[in-house]
């Protein structure tokens, strides 16, 4: 028995009613049996091509089964949060790009807030009730589980896609001990679209559904640290410093279902909207730190800054 309270513990409508009224836009339910033996072995092929780059996190055991994150864990309550702000990137040859995802307050504090308040809510329904949250922070695969659990469905380029909201959503999870009822998996509906793959300037989609990021503007810009860019990258960053949208902005779905959001956390920054390749490329330390306290950016250090808007400031010049 989970609960020993007189109350029974909560039903998979009680709890996803519970997560929509904490403002989340979309939640679903999977079941942790059986495992998704085939994601875990498309992950280890991707590892073992090295299309992980320098992300040695993504070879975590633990991402490969959510029992050893969790042993006791029956149910992943799945859950996705819209933060598409309608503003356009600029053209402007001297205006850098900034991702989407990061115009705003960091959505991993805007998730973790709403997330343990579901965690906390679902704990106190019952004596036993153990519940544990994660959003983008855990060795979890947060799409395949998101797919599972009738969120959207994982497109051609890896991301997510809800029928809704298109692929710009946030996406976080509570492992719980609670055996809840699962909801039906999505069904695939990219068709015979290659929109993302044939815009990808680099040719980071190697293959529906397999993103190499050793080609990836997004990986280089945030997660390569090296004090130069690869050759084979740096002429085809057209604007971008901080991430990249191109594989979201021609998807289909999200020219006709992207919605704005109204979480007002994800309103931008003016500053994250088009700054300069030249204010960038001169970012001081003590300015880096101003700018971007309480935003995800902040993974990119000033150094990487600096050099991301110089790679652009040639591509400008030539």
């Amino acid at each position: 028995m989970v609960s020993t309270s007189s109350s029974p513990p909560p039903d998979r409508d009680r709890v996803k009613q519970q997560a929509l009224d904490l403002g989340f836009h979309k939640v679903g339910i999977a079941a942790v049996e059986p495992p998704p033996t085939d994601a875990a072995r498309q992950l280890q092929t991707w590892c073992d091509r090295g299309y992980g780059a320098e992300m040695d996190w993504m070879a975590n055991p633990k991402r490969q089964d959510i029992r050893q994150v969790m042993p006791e864990a029956r149910s992943l309550i799945c859950v996705a949060l819209n933060y598409y702000t309608p503003t356009p990137h600029s053209d402007r040859p001297d205006r850098a790009k900034i991702s989407r995802y990061g115009w705003g307050r960091d959505y991993h504090r805007v998730m973790h807030k709403k997330l343990k308040a579901l965690a906390t809510w679902l704990q106190a329904q019952g004596d036993g009730i153990q519940a544990r949250y994660y959003a983008d922070t855990g060795p979890i695969q947060d799409k395949v589980w998101a797919q599972r659990a009738g969120i959207g469905w994982i497109a051609k380029n890896s991301n997510v896609i809800t029928r809704e909201y298109g692929s710009w959503v946030f996406l976080g999870e509570v492992l719980t001990n609670l055996t809840l009822e699962s909801d039906r998996p999505h069904t695939q509906h990219c068709g015979s679209c290659t929109r993302c793959i044939d815009a990808c300037p680099t040719g980071a989609i190697v293959e529906p559904f397999v993103v190499d990021a050793n080609r990836c503007i997004a990986y280089h810009t945030i997660e390569n640290r090296s004090p130069d860019l690869p050759d084979n990258i740096k002429p085809h960053l057209e604007g971008w410093v901080a991430g990249c949208d191109i594989c979201q902005d021609v998807c289909p779905w999200n020219q006709r279902f992207a919605t704005e959001t109204d979480v007002s956390e994800f309103r931008p920054y003016p500053e994250n909207l088009a700054p300069t390749f030249a204010e960038l490329a001169e970012l001081s330390d003590t300015e880096w730190d101003r700018r971007f306290r309480a935003s995800a950016l902040r993974r990119i250090k000033p150094q990487m800054w600096r050099r991301n808007a110089r790679a652009n400031l040639e591509n400008v010049r030539e």
